[in-house]
């Protein structure tokens, strides 16, 4: 896994911008802390930091295609390509042959050999850049899932891109201003493909290739979420079910790295922990996560009736992993210098709770000690229908995004602190509509498809195509901040695709969510955890780290000065501050106190604009 950044510019030499490019580069350094590589040209300057995983000796970037021994193409790359050895047999007999053991040479062969109709031969994590050095022209790609991030900005002669945000924040040819549109995304947990927090900054999408050159841009698709027709079987549906994830675990395992896994007890992580461990050669590493006070003092909440520790250690046992517990305390919570580089990794104020941030980034630093892979559960809810909101009837109902309907819109956003008239200037409302319209018309029905099952492939194209891309996004940046390359085999784009298409009916067999998935792999499982009902990630219910965020809402308070002040209702801010916190401290009720908090935070250490 690695960081990329470029600039290509056609009214100015690159070749004198070295200070620029390296500067871009080398704030991706969390991303790629083992080797580092810069290239310039007149119109073009490419930075890589690289973490390495496969052909540890060899695979350096910006790599290059010769051609008579001469430079044609070159490329920088983050992700990796789980076919790549099959691809490889494939260009070997038209006759390339190879000098590394990469999966960044065999993509870079691939681009040369089909350009653009590459992508769509790619199976694995990607965001890539090539740049053409006889056509003078770049290419941006990203996987189909949106696993991989790559940010742009688009001026008249030029684009600026970069695995995060901060890299073109480097440049000093991107204005740091955020607008409505962007604080809407940022306070109403819409996640709108392509945009980010920044007004002139786009994300690449998920399937998506960019095309620059003196002409301009041009962006296409090479993937979507396809509607088709599901003729299998209940058992053959099943079958195929285990066998398309059980694939994807095994690819998801090449690596010249120990591999780990996050494991909660849950389903979907115990299901990737047992595939992973009966197809290495070594003794899985598995870990998992939790609070010190939640193991000693846990009381069941709305969401959570039992801590996850017990589960995990039952599944570590019966699948022979090394497993490590890491427990953490408020302490290390709350501590300025954690939230800070939380801060740094993500490049703008989370959308949801904010102890899940530097908890997972504690998580994250702990397992780099021991591993540099880490296999994770994420996609299984959003295939599946594992959360509440696929069930619940209003939810399922109503004209809006299911995660932002009553019962499940506290876990996330927080406007409550916001003055009333600040978050009547954004619109929200309006904005979440037109958003919610906009993802409802690119799906796609069956002829003669209608009722319940429109209905439901409606809610799990939301869910996979907006709600899955705040957790990649998260995942990928918290790991990323430690060195880690967090794998997802859930989101291969072959068990999307065939999982999408399954009748709402065939997925739902049981009480409990996710009765397809547990069906297809009752066998693998302990029934205890097999017949778990889905427990989210953990959250300190520690009140000492209610008390830090109040003890934060106070300072503010006491600094006019501070850059979110004038946005604030400071007469509910007050009371707020001054409030005793409960015995028992849960995550929606800190909300808001989180997005004041980081929203301050992040304007005044980024000095950032609001242009309203």
């Amino acid at each position: 896994m690695c960081g990329i950044a470029g600039w290509c510019a056609f009214d100015r030499d690159l070749r004198t911008q070295s200070a620029v490019i390296d500067s871009m580069t080398d704030s991706l350094v969390s991303r790629g802390p083992d080797d580092r590589g810069v290239w310039s040209d007149r119109h073009i300057a490419l930075g890589h930091r690289r973490l390495s995983i496969l052909d540890l000796e060899h695979g350096q970037q910006p790599m290059f295609f010769y051609e008579a021994g001469r430079p044609v193409l070159t490329m920088v790359f983050c992700g990796e390509i789980y076919n790549f050895q099959s691809l490889r047999s494939m260009l070997e007999k038209e006759g390339y042959s190879f000098g590394t053991r990469s999966d960044s040479e065999v993509l870079l062969a691939m681009y040369h050999r089909y350009q653009d109709a590459m992508f769509p031969l790619l199976q694995g994590m990607f965001a890539v850049a090539f740049w053409d050095i006889r056509r003078n022209e770049l290419t941006l790609g990203r996987d189909r899932l949106g696993i991989k991030p790559v940010n742009y900005v688009l001026k008249e002669q030029g684009i600026i891109f970069g695995s995060e945000p901060k890299a073109l924040l480097r440049n000093p040819h991107c204005e740091r201003v955020t607008g409505p549109d962007e604080l809407c995304e940022i306070l109403d947990m819409v996640k709108t493909p392509g945009k980010t927090a920044y007004r002139e900054m786009k994300e690449l999408r998920p399937g998506e290739i960019l095309k620059f050159n003196r002409h301009g841009a041009r962006t296409s698709k090479y993937w979507s979420l396809r509607t088709t027709s599901h003729t299998d079987n209940q058992e053959q549906t099943r079958e195929q079910v285990t066998t398309l994830l059980e694939e994807s675990v095994r690819s998801h395992l090449i690596s010249d790295v120990p591999v780990s896994a996050l494991l909660s007890g849950g389903l979907d992580s115990s299901i990737i922990a047992v595939c992973a461990s009966q197809h290495l050669p070594r003794k899985l590493l598995t870990f998992s996560m939790d609070f010190t006070r939640n193991l000693s003092e846990f009381r069941a909440d709305a969401i959570r009736s039992s801590p996850d520790e017990l589960y995990a250690r039952e599944l570590a046992s019966f699948a022979g992993t090394a497993h490590e517990s890491v427990l953490l305390n408020t302490d290390e919570m709350a501590a300025a210098s954690i939230r800070a580089r939380v801060l740094e990794a993500v490049d703008s104020p989370p959308a949801y709770w904010g102890d899940m941030w530097p908890s997972m980034y504690l998580l994250f630093r702990r397992i780099k000690e021991r591993s540099s892979v880490a296999l994770s559960g994420e996609g299984a809810d959003e295939l599946f229908g594992g959360y509440r909101w696929f069930h619940n009837p209003a939810a399922i109902a109503a004209e809006t995004f299911p995660w932002l309907t009553p019962g499940s819109s506290r876990y996330f956003g927080g406007t409550g602190l916001f003055d009333e008239e600040f978050i009547n200037s954004l619109r929200m409302e309006e904005y979440r509509r037109a958003r919610y319209e906009e993802a409802v018309s690119e799906v796609i029905s069956l002829p003669g498809e209608s009722g319940e099952e429109k209905t439901m492939r409606r809610i799990s194209y939301l869910n996979i195509t907006r709600f899955l891309q705040t957790l990649l996004d998260r995942n990928d940046r918290m790991s990323m901040a430690t060195g880690i390359e967090v794998r997802v085999p859930f989101c291969d784009h072959r068990l999307v695709e065939y999982v999408y298409n399954i009748p709402w009916r065939m997925k739902n067999t049981r009480p409990q969510e996710k009765g397809l998935l547990r069906d297809a792999t009752r066998q693998w499982l302990p029934a205890a955890i097999n017949e778990r009902v889905k427990t989210p990630y953990p959250a300190t219910q520690d009140g000492a780290y209610e008390d830090m965020l109040r003890n934060e809402i106070r300072l503010i308070l006491d600094d006019r000065n501070s850059p979110v002040y004038p946005y604030l209702n400071t007469d509910r801010m007050m009371k707020n501050s001054q409030r005793k916190t409960s015995e028992l401290s849960l995550p929606y009720n800190r909300g808001s106190m989180e997005m004041v908090i980081s929203m301050n935070n992040w304007l005044r250490h980024y000095d950032i604009s609001i242009a309203m």
